[in-house]
């Protein structure tokens, strides 16, 4: 079962000016929907900052609160909305969760393996860095590997090739490209014994061009 981190929020009122007042002492406001009645909170901006990071995606928490509309409930950080200068949280967005539905996510591709076609002169490029999945909140996984040991020069691996178990389904299209191996192209270059005979070629044919008549 995915562990579940715990996470106090606690009720806020609504409008600019308390928002204001909430961020000048270091807290977020915040909303809960999803399987719940909507409810307005708020979390302190240290854990913001803490679980707004990819190490902590999809993460799921249980809520603390005063408030029995967000005490106990699973969620998901839905969207945290940042602030474009400072980039300190101003807005998260929480999503309750029904353990026993499906939920949709995205979620992190890691490559392994060493392509036998960066022997061969090839380049490895990860063209696709997510895949969109529905599973239930439990079965989330924290990332899925793609192994590109076997990929030669032109060779490359779709979504179909990745594993899933339990209730996982992979809502990305099957054909989605995940890695390439591509040829890399060859720059011509002129080099100075090349560009030579052109060069030479300027003061032999100015030496051939008749005189100019002199002046009278």
């Amino acid at each position: 079962m995915k562990n579940r981190i715990e996470l106090s929020v606690e009720p806020r009122e609504t409008g600019k000016h308390n928002s204001r007042t909430l961020r000048t002492n270091r807290k977020v406001p915040a909303v809960i929907y999803g399987a719940v009645t909507p409810t307005n909170v708020h979390v302190y901006e240290g854990d913001i900052v803490k679980y707004n990071t990819r190490a902590y995606e999809n993460a799921l928490f249980n809520l603390k609160s005063s408030d029995k509309n967000a005490n106990g409930k699973v969620v998901l950080i839905k969207q945290v909305d940042v602030h474009p200068l400072t980039r300190r949280p101003q807005h998260v967005d929480f999503i309750a969760l029904d353990l026993s539905k499906t939920v949709r996510v995205h979620v992190e591709i890691r490559l392994e393996g060493k392509a036998i076609g960066l022997s061969e002169g090839g380049l490895l490029q990860q063209v696709a860095r997510q895949v969109e999945i529905e599973c239930l909140p439990t079965e989330i996984p924290e990332f899925f590997t793609a192994d590109v040991s076997n990929l030669g020069v032109g060779d490359a691996l779709h979504v179909s090739d990745l594993k899933v178990s339990g209730s996982v389904k992979i809502i990305t299209g099957a054909e989605q490209t995940i890695a390439v191996v591509s040829a890399q192209e060859e720059e011509v270059v002129a080099t100075p014994a090349a560009a030579a005979p052109a060069a030479a070629a300027a003061p032999a044919a100015a030496a051939k061009a008749p005189a100019a008549p002199a002046k009278k």
